[in-house]
């Protein structure tokens, strides 16, 4: 008694979907490896843009700011800082300070200044941040 049995060939449709899944299932490992490779010791890059478009209201000037993190580590902690110049001397200081900022992560706000930051120059910038 022959206690081999014989597998059954396998059918063309078999093979290209096996085909076809073991090529999805590499792409995924390669991608997967690759971000993990290149941008895990990355640390945090911030920067901070305003929009200039600023409105008044009840005698304050409202600037409105977006924060993004492009880096490959989160911050926390982060500091911005805002200086209104009016004829060469600095008037008004402001800061914000954002809790936490994941990668890609983007966070919007607004600075207030009691003169009008279009009369003048106005600087924003990130001051600092902590690695968590």
């Amino acid at each position: 008694m022959n206690t081999e049995q014989e597998q059954p060939k396998r059918s063309a449709a078999e093979w290209t979907t096996l085909g076809i899944s073991s090529f999805i299932l590499a792409i995924i490992v390669s991608l997967v490896g690759y971000i993990w490779l290149n941008e895990k010791d990355q640390p945090p890059i911030l920067s901070v843009s305003y929009n200039q478009k600023t409105w008044e209201a009840d005698g304050q000037f409202y600037v409105p700011f977006e924060v993004v993190n492009t880096g490959g580590e989160t911050a926390e902690s982060v500091q911005l800082l805002a200086e209104l110049e009016i004829e060469g001397k600095v008037t008004q200081t402001g800061e914000q300070q954002i809790d936490f900022l994941s990668r890609g992560e983007k966070q919007e706000g607004a600075f207030v200044f009691n003169q009008d930051p279009r009369k003048g120059r106005l600087t924003i910038r990130v001051a600092s941040y902590k690695s968590p």
